[in-house]
């Protein structure tokens, strides 16, 4: 099992984590079951892959707010999982998103997970 360093921008927070990976196939973390068929992949690469299909799809079309777009699609399912981690402690999943738990109530209203 390896581990990965997450720093904050300004470097100020470190924390031991594992790498998040992804199907290549739906986005959806994936399975250490037998059955899974998709190879996992790092976040990151997730996120690429998601993004290039997107834009082949426009087919040439402008898009607008595509940056609040993806936030919003990557916020909600986020909170979510570290709701359910930390049972509902709003106080824990403030801590471990490096949030203020007022921000963090602010967003998880905006996603009514509240």
């Amino acid at each position: 099992m390896t581990s990965r360093q997450a720093t904050t921008p300004d470097n100020a927070t470190r924390v031991d984590q594992e790498p998040m990976s992804f199907s290549a196939i739906d986005g959806r973390p994936a399975t250490t079951t037998p059955q899974a068929q998709a190879p996992e992949r790092p976040l990151r690469e997730a996120v690429d892959l998601a993004m290039r299909r997107y834009f082949a799809h426009l087919d040439g079309e402008s898009v607008t707010g595509l940056y609040a777009m993806v936030i919003d699609e990557v916020e909600a399912p986020l909170l979510a999982a570290v709701m359910e981690h930390v049972g509902g402690n709003q106080t824990r999943a403030a801590e471990l998103l490096g949030l203020n738990r007022g921000t963090l109530r602010k967003k998880l209203k905006q996603h009514a997970l509240i």
